[in-house]
């Protein structure tokens, strides 16, 4: 990580330490967020809500999840995620490994020049949600947008209110009966995690997709999809090196014979994992503040799990079935619990 963030002379130390401060779409329902919310019996609907950083396996707990309790169906509150297009950039999960679980506003905002508001988050996600109750199954709300989960969440939202903000307080009353997944573990196995994870997005073909994506004409437009982070810090690249005037002979540009591309390359990776890292300090701290607010968050330490995936990727394939034990062990297995414990009262 020093080599990183060396290169952000700007960069503030409190950027280290996350507690300090800093399947075609279905029809859409109405975006009307006075509409209040079926109830059975009176009671609320039960929703089991996933949260953490970036990177910190979210998804693939999701997975795991709903692969136990039959009927779930997982509605995304990743804000980039919304957006159609991007999928290697914005980390959506693959079809191939969601094993058959449906997922909701995963890729279904076609206007990708737009930003989606936190209202109209909580109208499209809150009517799906009861859809998916109506029909007996299980909810799950998974994503790292923060904003997004408070505004669904809370019992009465005000749009033009910052409940982030340093001098605002997120509410603690709910319309929902939530059970709170937080997959979470240390700073520093996190940071190191999500600038690998960088590198094999990059290996997975990001470059060529943003490539793909780029429009000289959008250049330092930062709405919708072009938030995503990769698409700015390529941006940068692509104006001094346009794809179509790139070379056609495959060489990718980490490789490329002409130092001063190769060094425009490294310094958009760099900002990419920078910005990454960021966004999960952002994200943690916003979780420390729903947790002081009185959000009932059952932390799940995942930082064994994670240094034996590193070290799986580092010295295959002997680590493999470690980081699946510690998963298994640390994450799933008590999962399962609070839920089964959860749907049971």
């Amino acid at each position: 990580m020093e080599t990183i963030f060396s290169s952000f002379p700007s960069l503030d130390s409190r950027l280290l330490n996350p507690s300090l401060p800093l399947p075609r779409r279905p029809r859409w329902p109405r975006m009307d967020s006075s509409v209040p919310h079926h109830r059975t019996n009176q009671s609320k609907i039960k929703l089991i809500v996933l949260m953490g950083a970036t990177g910190s396996g979210k998804s693939r707990l999701s997975i795991d999840i709903a692969s136990h309790f039959r009927h779930s169906q997982i509605v995304n509150s990743d804000k980039m995620q919304l957006f159609n297009g991007l999928d290697i950039t914005t980390n959506k999960i693959p079809l191939e490994e969601r094993k058959g679980v449906p997922h909701f506003l995963l890729g279904e905002f076609d206007s990708i020049e737009a930003d989606v508001a936190a209202s109209q988050f909580r109208s499209v996600a809150g009517s799906t949600i009861v859809d998916i109750a109506s029909l007996g199954s299980l909810p799950l709300l998974v994503g790292g947008s923060n904003t997004f989960i408070h505004a669904l969440l809370v019992e009465t939202f005000d749009p033009e209110e910052d409940v982030f903000a340093e001098s605002g307080y997120p509410s603690h009353v709910l319309r929902y009966d939530c059970c709170f997944l937080w997959v979470d573990m240390t700073w520093s196995v996190l940071t190191e995690y999500l600038c690998k994870r960088v590198d094999e997005m990059l290996d997975s073909g990001m470059f060529e997709e943003l490539a793909q994506f780029y429009d000289p004409t959008k250049a330092g437009v930062k709405f919708g999809l072009r938030k995503a982070i990769g698409v700015p810090e390529f941006d940068s690249y692509f104006r001094k090196y346009p794809p179509w005037e790139s070379p056609k002979n495959g060489v990718v540009p980490r490789k490329d014979s002409d130092p001063i591309r190769r060094q425009a390359y490294e310094e958009a990776v760099k900002a990419i994992k920078y910005n990454t890292c960021r966004l999960a300090k952002r994200q943690i701290g916003k979780i420390l503040r729903l947790k002081e607010a009185g959000w009932d968050l059952a932390r799940l330490d995942a930082t064994a799990t994670f240094q034996a995936l590193m070290k799986k990727k580092q010295q295959p394939p002997a680590p493999e079935l470690e980081w699946r034990e510690n998963w298994e062990r640390e994450v799933v297995e008590p999962s399962l619990k609070i839920v089964k414990r959860f749907l049971e009262e």
